[in-house]
């Protein structure tokens, strides 16, 4: 990852060496953001079932959230310094969360977004220890609120899981 060449360099009181790190890591939870993005979109499109209305609803309320966050967190990723993936073949690299292929059946969907919800939080909680050491809490801040999200979400869609 190459910093952005600019007339300025970025002097925020993060070495350039801890901007990057952070900025990597972000960009692995800004693709695993998209590609859970991807997935929430595509599950809404296509459930089925007698669950459908409240799945349907779930996944449409999911997938707007995750849409707002991918700019949040490139946004962040650019005041560090640092340009922000965006295209496909570089989220396929970069992300923990593996497409998955056809349409499942609902209750299959919802444990493949638990799984995606629960990576996206390690993802973003492998990140905390480089952001702690350098006093960077912007991006702890944007950590802790997508752990949060995340969290909450991964707990509601267990439990269309429980008997």
């Amino acid at each position: 990852m190459q910093a952005q060449g600019s007339v300025f360099p970025v002097n925020i009181g993060i070495d350039d060496e801890n901007r990057k790190l952070i900025a990597e890591g972000l960009s692995r939870l800004l693709a695993d953001t998209y590609s859970l993005y991807l997935k929430t979109h595509n599950f809404h499109w296509n459930v089925t079932g007698p669950m459908f209305q409240t799945l349907h609803l779930m996944f449409e309320t999911q997938y707007t959230e995750l849409a707002l966050a991918v700019d949040l967190i490139a946004e962040r990723i650019r005041a560090l310094g640092y340009p922000a993936p965006g295209t496909y073949s570089e989220y396929a690299k970069l992300s923990s969360i593996a497409e998955t292929p056809g349409v499942p059946k609902a209750t299959e969907m919802i444990r493949l977004l638990v799984e995606g919800q629960e990576a996206v939080v390690r993802t973003a909680r492998s990140i905390f220890p480089v952001t702690e050491e350098v006093n960077d809490e912007p991006t702890a801040d944007l950590l802790t609120q997508r752990m949060q999200v995340h969290e909450k979400n991964a707990w509601m869609l267990r439990s269309l899981l429980e008997a």
